[in-house]
């Protein structure tokens, strides 16, 4: 499908053990963060099994090996959490639902609770087929500021004031607020040549609605995430062209690319069990 395109032209209450053996150990986290996010690439999404995911990974490794942030962690994979943000109406969660070619997610990412350790303020957007994500990192304490619309202290600013202006004018526009925490655990594995590969396998998808500006993997009622309850989404990024291997991957495993939307598919089942207001027509 890919092939020679190129950019340049829980049912019930989660508690997760993982989660709640108190906050991420400060040697788990990388005192210098090298930011490997794909700005503009390609992206496909798989619903698979748990013995499909493990075979997979034994077929990439001669072409990626697991990222930085997986080796820090002994258990192979890290946790991330989410707090995304949307209209009243939920106007963002809806285009996802229904489809649009040109859409967007405001959200602010962590991988811990740890208070010193940056959050990161991200716009996704994605164009027809390509996504684009422009990242900000910001502390922990500046969160409520930002989602209230106010500037930060003088002191207070970083090198990516643009991206917070943009991240800010497109919250003002729709007036969009704290509406779900969506976490998961990741598998990463990576590649370091020109046509940045990047295959990840994310596990115990789960959300809770909030309105509060705090972005955190513990507290709070969790629930888990129907969707994945026995399964593993495998996420395949690339910045280039379509790698043969990758052609060879899809077809010996059988896969079946699908739209997944980890918030949308979070806030629609919160919605069908009465969680959120206002309720989507679902």
């Amino acid at each position: 499908m890919f092939e020679g395109k190129s950019l340049k032209q829980t049912s019930g209450q989660n508690t997760g053990p993982r989660y709640h053996k108190g906050k991420a150990s400060k040697t788990q986290i990388p005192d210098k963060l090298t930011d490997r996010t794909l700005r503009c690439r390609h992206e496909l999404k798989y619903h698979i099994s748990e013995s499909k995911a493990e075979a997979i990974a034994q077929f990439i490794k001669p072409y990626l090996q697991r990222d930085r942030y997986c080796k820090l962690h002994r258990s192979g994979d890290y946790p991330i959490v989410s707090l995304y943000l949307d209209s009243g109406d939920l106007q963002l969660c809806k285009e996802s639902l229904g489809g649009h070619k040109n859409r967007f997610k405001l959200r602010i990412r962590s991988y811990t609770d740890e208070p010193d350790y940056p959050r990161f303020l991200e716009i996704k957007r994605r164009i027809n087929t390509i996504i684009m994500k422009s990242r900000a990192r910001v502390m922990d304490r500046d969160v409520p500021t930002l989602l209230a619309g106010l500037p930060l202290p003088p002191q207070n600013y970083t090198a990516d004031t643009e991206t917070i202006s943009q991240f800010q004018l497109y919250m003002n526009n729709i007036r969009a607020g704290p509406a779900v925490l969506v976490r998961y655990t990741r598998q990463a594995y990576e590649g370091g040549l020109e046509n940045r590969v990047r295959v990840t396998f994310d596990r115990e998808l789960a959300y809770h609605i909030t309105s509060l500006p705090e972005v955190r993997l513990t507290g709070g009622v969790w629930q888990r995430n129907s969707f994945t309850l026995g399964g593993v989404i495998l996420e395949v990024k690339f910045t280039a062209h379509y790698p043969v291997w990758l052609s060879r991957m899809v077809k010996h495993f059988n896969l079946r690319q699908q739209s997944i939307s980890k918030y949308a598919s979070s806030i629609r089942e919160s919605c069908l069990l009465k969680f959120c207001a206002p309720q989507l027509v679902v």
